[in-house]
């Protein structure tokens, strides 16, 4: 399927906030596993019984996604003096866990099938409907993939990526069902949904890695770093040095501190405007950031 029509659709259209994004994924959810299951017992293909089960772990990703999303935007508070945007990356670790379960899951039922193989019924009613509940999920996963990137939100993502990795697997479902109707050969049904499981299990390493290496305080990507480097030296005849710049993501929000070095004869309220228009430069490139400048006179150099 080509992304880049679909994308082109939604474009024209007013960006969701996460909050609804996250509430039409669990609509969008709901139907597809309603679909999916109902044919897959009517045609007794376990890899359409296997993607309901995929499917179904997306709506609890989807509800999880709803409610991080939720949690995440609540100011700090005397418990939480950073705020909480970690809960959107604890959501997204735990939502690339029930990825791995579903895999599992589907592995085994296929294994079960290749082993005591069985007729199917109606292999291409099964196809038209795995083909819809791909274009679905292909629609609202651009839109709520757009909503995440838009508000940096990693539970968005993590929700968004769960809806593309569907409809690739969906989309492939479609094609065993086709063949398995031309051919009647009914092990494609099994291997197929095997493929599935080891693609589906990939991707959830991928979003691992992004959800729960924050959890962590890893630093920024070298980019962004570096974008934060060409604002400091944006102002460098204005400070002598700057040092011990650290970083680190939580949810949508970065967090940076340094130590800038200024001439000694700089008082504090130029030395504070100064900050001030760096603070305002990072913001512009990171709006939800936290930053915090720690001035240093010209002796703490000596």
């Amino acid at each position: 399927m080509n992304t880049n029509f679909f994308e082109h659709t939604i474009r024209g259209g007013l960006p969701l906030k996460p909050q609804r994004a996250a509430g039409l994924s669990i609509v969008s959810n709901t139907t597809v596993v309603l679909l999916k299951l109902a044919t897959g017992i009517y045609t007794g293909s376990v890899a359409i019984l296997s993607e309901a089960i995929h499917s179904l772990l997306d709506l609890v990703a989807s509800i999880m996604a709803f409610f991080s999303v939720r949690l995440s935007q609540k100011p700090p508070d005397r418990t939480h003096p950073y705020g909480h945007g970690k809960i959107e990356n604890l959501s997204g670790t735990v939502e690339t866990l029930l990825i791995f379960v579903a895999g599992i899951w589907i592995i085994i039922e296929s294994c079960e099938k290749l082993l005591n193989p069985s007729p199917l019924h109606f292999p291409l009613l099964g196809a038209a409907v795995m083909a819809l509940g791909a274009v679905i999920n292909l629609v609202v996963g651009l839109i709520v993939r757009r909503a995440g990137i838009r508000a940096k939100s990693v539970a968005m993502r993590s929700n968004a990526l769960h809806l593309l990795t569907d409809v690739y697997s969906s989309a492939g479902v479609a094609l065993s069902l086709v063949l398995v109707g031309l051919t009647n050969f009914t092990l494609l049904d099994p291997l197929i949904g095997i493929g599935i499981a080891l693609f589906i299990m990939k991707e959830a390493y991928q979003l691992g890695k992004e959800s729960f290496l924050p959890l962590l305080d890893v630093r920024l990507t070298p980019e962004e770093e570096e974008k934060i480097r060409q604002i400091l030296q944006s102002y460098a005849d204005e400070y002598i040095e700057y040092h011990a710049l650290r970083t680190r993501r939580s949810g949508p929000e970065e967090h940076i501190d340094l130590h800038l070095i200024v001439p000694s004869e700089m008082s504090v309220e130029d030395a504070h405007r100064l900050c001030d228009r760096i603070e305002a430069d990072i913001h512009r490139s990171f709006p939800q950031a936290q930053v915090l400048i720690h001035i240093e006179p010209e002796e703490e150099r000596l």
